[in-house]
């Protein structure tokens, strides 16, 4: 087993970083490139971004996390690096489910598994409080409450899947430190874009959602959330003090249903739970929309989060409360937000058209 020490000792030198390009890679380069301390950091991601703020911070390496040869071909990138940051992680296609797994499980073995391989002695994983089984929502949980998850939410049964291995593997000899964090919902400004990308159809054209004439919405919703740069500073934390085990993160007050749809500027109607669920879950089989019935079921499943450990071993403390995160989120969703990142740059006319040919007739089977 792994020692690890809880004192501050600075950042690593040579920090690697799986999915930079995506929502907390971008926050996290952002912040390691403003860090005083010379940093060697090398960014992994299956679609490299243009050499500009802040992807221009790091060294970048093309990997894709679901190739079974993705462990070989990570192994001597990591050679001789102090940390690796695991954050990569799929969303779509969202009826590939075979990619997706591939991803997120296969992906974080291989990861985690080229790490030891190459000798790295922390890894970090991001995981997320969709691992949290049923039973205390609207309640806060530390991090010992029952991870099961949501068994309808491909998310969350993969986020299980891939702690689960973790659990196994760090029950080894000569394995990293090893860190978890479980964050709720992150959010940022230009991380809008890519919400647009995972919940609204390639054919529904950019803006509208400033023209959205009511809302469904279950109006006992409760949804931990926490700004992405508040999700770095951790992860930096993190690095200087290597202390493993998981951490919850969340910003004290939760996203109600009123906060959900206050950025919108629209009247609510109240709809039941198993209703969205429902619709959402047809319509996602008919390919109208990306978002499958299990995403609705874990926003009324998931509990609030206890980040007390956070606090008090890492001396973390969020600077963004839950609805002021959503409302900037959303903000950034309705003015098109986003970065150079191929993850989080807004959708263009021509992506749009690709989309909809790869896509095809409604009902087009699609191998899963």
């Amino acid at each position: 087993m792994p020692m690890a020490s809880t004192s501050r000792t600075g950042l690593p030198r040579r920090i690697v970083v799986t999915g930079a390009s995506g929502n907390v890679g971008t926050a996290l380069l952002r912040r390691l490139a403003a860090h005083p301390a010379q940093l060697d950091i090398v960014a992994i991601a299956r679609r490299i971004p243009p050499a500009r703020d802040p992807y221009a911070a790091a060294k970048w390496c093309a990997v894709d996390l679901a190739a079974p040869d993705a462990a070989r071909v990570l192994t001597p990138i990591f050679a001789e690096a102090d940390a690796v940051v695991h954050l990569a992680w799929g969303f779509q296609p969202s009826h590939r489910r075979d990619y997706l797994r591939q991803v997120a499980v296969d992906g974080t073995r291989a990861v985690v598994t080229a790490a030891a391989d190459a000798g790295v002695g922390h890894v970090i994983h991001m995981s997320s409080a969709a691992v949290y089984s049923d039973g205390a929502y609207g309640r806060e949980v530390d991090e010992s409450w029952a991870r099961e998850g949501v068994p309808t939410c491909v998310y969350s049964v993969d986020k299980v899947a891939a702690e689960k291995f973790l659990d196994d593997f760090e029950t080894g000899t000569n394995v990293p430190v090893l860190t978890r964090f479980r964050p709720g919902f992150i959010g940022q400004l230009v991380s809008g874009s890519g919400l647009e990308r995972y919940v609204l159809p390639e054919f529904v054209p950019a803006g509208i959602t400033n023209h959205l004439p009511l809302i469904p919405i279950d109006h006992g919703l409760t949804i931990p959330a926490v700004h992405s740069d508040d999700v770095a500073d951790a992860l930096v934390a993190a690095l200087e003090r290597r202390v493993p085990g998981p951490f919850n993160l969340g910003a004290p007050t939760p996203v109600g249903a009123r906060d959900f749809a206050a950025p919108f500027d629209c009247p609510t109607i109240p709809v039941p739970r198993w209703g969205l669920s429902a619709l959402a879950e047809a319509t996602w089989r008919l390919r109208l929309q990306p978002v499958q019935g299990g995403w609705i079921d874990l926003a009324y499943t998931c509990p609030m989060l206890d980040c007390s450990r956070a606090r008090e071993e890492l001396g973390w403390s969020p600077k963004y409360d839950g609805p002021e995160v959503w409302s900037e989120t959303v903000r950034g969703m309705r003015s098109a937000m986003g970065t150079d990142s191929p993850v989080l740059s807004p959708r263009s006319a021509r992506e749009r058209l690709a989309a909809l040919v790869e896509r095809g007739p409604i009902g087009r089977r699609i191998p899963s």
